[in-house]
């Protein structure tokens, strides 16, 4: 990480020796930047999508826990552990002290909004904006769902933060609980690869769904349209996310514009700003283990169909929340006192 934030300040120097703007905007999450920029003159102003370290990521190499963030060779080790312990406490100061010369930081959540004012500690100067997210087409699809046998899907791509594993055990759990006479739901997996490493992780995962007895009710789609991919929204009744502290998550508010109840993981962004009832009315369900999963898979299965009506209508509802026209409102909130004081 300090490698990659020392190269963006030599880029960053080349950029502003050969033209010095009067603004400095950063979206990409170059805080090691700011300094500099400040010296140049300008005014720095960022979105911040998602720290570059978190409280969260030095407490998991604490416990020494194995996850996206921390290899499992480090987490068997103490002394490997100890050691990155210290190069990220060091790091996490520099980020504070870099972080807090920014003008203005606008944020994506309230997660990211938490951990930027407890590390870079400028609160007065950060302001939570929600990304643009353009559901227009998926607003469009009917609420209605008369597919049968009814449909689950899973939307992102098959990286490892992304707990497709876990999607897997939930479903193969919550069939058993279903009567033999309700018809068998199906799991549908929308995706990309990236490399390699994503390509074998499909395999693992249909591998692992033959060795759950559950491959013929499991579908994975890889690397589809845009249009395919509202087709396969517009029949499914509930959307399934289980990454352990999404910043935001998109795909969420997609199943909710959708018509798709979503079942997401109980952290950050789907908990904090986007699974919360709307007008008093539940908009989705939130889980953290593979137990809690099933029983609101079944929940979702079992509903009455205007009931789960009821609940779409107002997930619809709370998805235009995060709508581009709210993120331009927003936007313009937060920067129009910089820009009009200059």
């Amino acid at each position: 990480m300090i490698g990659q934030s020392l190269g963006s300040v030599y880029l960053a120097w080349e950029a502003l020796n050969k033209f010095t703007p009067q603004f400095y905007f950063d979206t990409s999450g170059y805080a090691f930047t700011y300094p500099l920029a400040r010296l140049f003159g300008c005014k720095v102003i960022c979105y911040t999508h998602y720290p570059t370290i978190s409280s969260d990521m030095v407490e998991r190499v604490k416990q020494r826990s194995s996850m996206y963030n921390n290899d499992s060779r480090i987490a068997g080790s103490i002394w490997l552990s100890r050691c990155k312990i210290l190069y990220y406490s060091i790091f996490s100061w520099l980020y504070g002290l870099v972080g807090s010369c920014a003008h203005l930081v606008m944020v994506n959540s309230s997660w990211t909004r938490s951990h930027i004012e407890n590390i870079w500690r400028i609160p007065e100067r950060t302001r939570r904006v929600y990304p643009p997210c353009d559901t227009s087409a998926l607003q469009m699809l009917p609420l209605e769902r008369s597919t049968t046998p009814p449909i689950l899907i899973s939307v992102a791509q098959f990286r490892p933060e992304k707990a497709h594993g876990l999607q897997l055990e939930a479903f193969a759990i919550a069939l058993k609980k279903l009567s033999p006479e309700f018809p068998k739901p199906k799991l549908q997996f929308v995706g990309s690869c990236r490399n390699k490493e994503d390509l074998e992780r499909l395999q693992k995962l249909k591998d692992r769904s033959t060795e759950l007895h559950i491959d013929e009710l499991v579908e994975f789609h890889k690397d589809i349209s845009y249009r395919d991919l509202v087709q396969l929204l517009g029949g499914a009744v509930a959307g399934l996310h289980s990454m352990t502290d999404e910043h935001f998550g998109i795909s969420v508010v997609e199943y909710m514009a959708a018509g798709a109840i979503p079942i997401a993981h109980r952290s950050a962004g789907p908990m904090m700003d986007i699974v919360l009832d709307e007008d008093g009315q539940q908009t989705g369900f939130l889980a953290s283990e593979k137990e809690e999963y099933a029983e609101a898979i079944v929940k979702v299965l079992r509903m009455p169909e205007a009931e789960r009506h009821e609940m779409a209508t107002a997930a619809r509802k709370r998805a235009q929340r995060f709508s581009e026209h709210r993120f331009h409102e927003d936007f313009t909130d937060a920067v129009r006192p910089i820009l009009s004081a200059t």
